[in-house]
């Protein structure tokens, strides 16, 4: 839904994924843009993690799934999304992830879009990876602020979903969500003023001593926090 959500993905996906090609695109990369398409399009296979910047008048072939991390938040959108997939007599498969609590905007896209959908249901034996992601986050700073930022423009974009009967914000498990950001700690934001978490374990780490693995961006950061000091 969000550039900053596409760029903590992109780089989760490149800790968790090895022998594939991962690629990121959105609307902020304007001068990288088209060099990151063309060179997508060549590629045998991999995934490109994208906003809806890539929803619409772009045709790359053989799309096998496209996943919806995110519902959309216009109804119109999800079919173009969709159609990435199974171009030209070509078959393919499209994904939405949904919580429970969202599950009637199935009923609003097959009334509102004539797209009717299949629940499918979770794959068996998967995975956690959130240890994962999180030593990931402790060992790079970089990729910690990334998640810090993604979460906050997630909950901001999930507040302005033009279904707001739907997507209720008021509704939204902030403590289940971080942990899927694989936070190390929650932000502060408005939205969660006030608000307990007791399902929610921050690391116990000072957050401050993460470094970036970057030496001259934990160079300028150091020398900021002596003057701060």
């Amino acid at each position: 839904s969000t550039c900053a959500c596409v760029e903590y993905y992109g780089k989760a996906l490149e800790s968790l994924i090895k022998q594939v090609k991962i690629m990121s695109i959105h609307g902020k990369m304007k001068h990288k843009r088209n060099k990151i398409f063309t060179e997508f399009r060549k590629l045998p296979g991999g995934i490109l993690v994208c906003t809806d910047v890539m929803a619409r008048g772009i045709d790359i072939p053989e799309v096998h799934w496209v996943l919806q991390y995110d519902p959309p938040s216009s109804a119109s959108a999800f079919v173009h999304r969709c159609g990435r997939t199974a171009r030209i007599g070509n078959v393919g498969s499209a994904l939405v992830f949904l919580l429970p609590m969202e599950e009637s905007y199935v009923n609003f896209l097959s009334i509102n879009q004539k797209c009717p959908m299949q629940e499918m249901k979770p794959q068996a034996n998967v995975l956690d990876l959130l240890p994962k992601l999180k030593s990931v986050a402790l060992a790079d700073r970089a990729v910690f602020e990334k998640g810090m930022k993604a979460f906050v423009s997630y909950v901001q974009a999930y507040a302005k979903h033009e279904c707001n009967l739907i997507f209720r914000i008021k509704d939204l498990d902030f403590a289940s969500l971080a942990k899927g950001f694989a936070l190390l700690k929650m932000p502060k934001m408005p939205e969660l003023r006030g608000k307990c978490f007791p399902d929610f374990t921050p690391v116990a780490v000072n957050t401050d001593s993460i470094s970036f693995k970057d030496k001259n961006r934990e160079k300028q950061r150091q020398k900021q926090l002596e003057q701060q000091r």
